[in-house]
């Protein structure tokens, strides 16, 4: 049996990155051979030297929803704070609250001085809140990007100065809970060097969901269910998979939520074409892949979901091996920490 702590490590907490490096490509990158497990240390402006002309990246376009809002209850001037998770219908939205408390049906908050007013309607399985958003205008994205703040996952407890460093250079549509954080390296100036070597970009949407950070909390891995998110992959990606693979050059995702994407469309069809629809794949060793040649991705939670995917796709023993060097060299771990490529 795959038990959930067999992905266990010892992590220092101050190997948490609090903030970003800055430039973002003068993180430190982990190289690891897939067939060897051998190691090498290199930084992510690296990255050009390992891909060739003929090469497909695949990024996930997909923007991180200023979703954290800090408001007061209308009437009592009650301090709450709500985290937008998933948009159920136009204005209604299942939000998690705190304090939970003082979000009694009926109640009415109101966020940006009364740009924003959400109404509770319901309480739902887990403790969150439906919640109605009354606004002026069609759209409640605007005003959130004007009034709200980054959902920065848990462990990261310093303050983001800039609400971009929390999003990727090519990041375009609206969508996600939480960064898909590999992406957080490129620079635009990076992405124009790979092009001129004539690396192709592909590009994906899956939306980040909060489950991303769900721990695993049965022992036996198989039982674990995996959270639902979107995902939407073009015709012109499914394309340029399928013409590199033709050509005998290499795919290679940037980050869990592209393996995740294209992995799906394969499992799911039988080939990589054009798919909109969502996934709760859930990629653990033993997985066979199906699409991907290379993976780009960051230093993950022990007993993640994510640690296990990494394994599944450079080999239990590799990852392990991996993840206690890059302990004992000191790398940044997490969201705004080093990065690891693995071809």
């Amino acid at each position: 049996m795959l038990k959930t702590s067999d992905f266990y490590f010892d992590l220092p907490q101050e190997q948490i990155a609090q903030t970003p490096i800055e430039p973002r490509d003068h993180s430190r990158m982990l190289h690891l051979f897939r067939e060897t497990g051998e190691l090498e240390h290199r930084h992510f402006y690296d990255l050009p030297d390992y891909l060739e002309a003929g090469d497909t990246l695949v990024i996930n376009t997909s923007r991180v929803i200023p979703a954290r809002l800090f408001g007061v209850k209308e009437g009592t001037g009650g301090h709450m704070q709500f985290l937008l998770l998933d948009q159920k219908e136009k204005d209604v939205w299942e939000v998690m609250v705190k304090p939970g408390k003082k979000a009694r049906t009926g109640a009415r908050f109101v966020f940006g001085g009364g740009l924003l007013v959400g109404e509770i309607l319901a309480t739902v399985e887990g403790g969150n809140r439906l919640v109605r958003m009354h606004y002026e205008g069609t759209n409640i994205y605007p005003i959130l990007e004007k009034i709200g703040n980054m959902p920065l996952p848990p462990y990261i407890t310093a303050e983001l100065e800039d609400n971009e460093r929390y999003q990727t250079v090519y990041s375009k549509q609206l969508g996600s809970a939480a960064a898909p954080t590999a992406g957080l390296h490129f620079t635009t100036e990076l992405m124009d060097k790979l092009r001129h070597k004539g690396v192709n970009i592909a590009e994906v949407i899956l939306h980040v969901g909060i489950g991303t950070f769900r721990p695993v909390k049965v022992e036996d891995v198989t039982k674990h269910h995996m959270h639902s998110e979107h995902y939407h992959l073009p015709k012109e990606t499914a394309d340029l998979i399928n013409e590199t693979h033709a050509r005998g050059k290499r795919v290679i995702g940037v980050g869990t939520t592209s393996c995740r994407t294209v992995e799906s469309v394969a499992t799911k069809l039988g080939e990589v074409r054009e798919d909109d629809d969502d996934t709760s794949i859930f990629i653990y060793p033993g997985y066979r892949f199906k699409v991907l040649d290379g993976l780009i991705t960051n230093f993950h939670l022990p007993e993640s979901t994510l640690i296990m995917l990494v394994s599944a796709f450079a080999g239990y023993e590799h990852t392990m091996r991996a993840y206690e060097t890059a302990v004992k060299e000191n790398y940044r771990f997490f969201s705004f920490g080093d990065s690891m490529l693995i071809l």
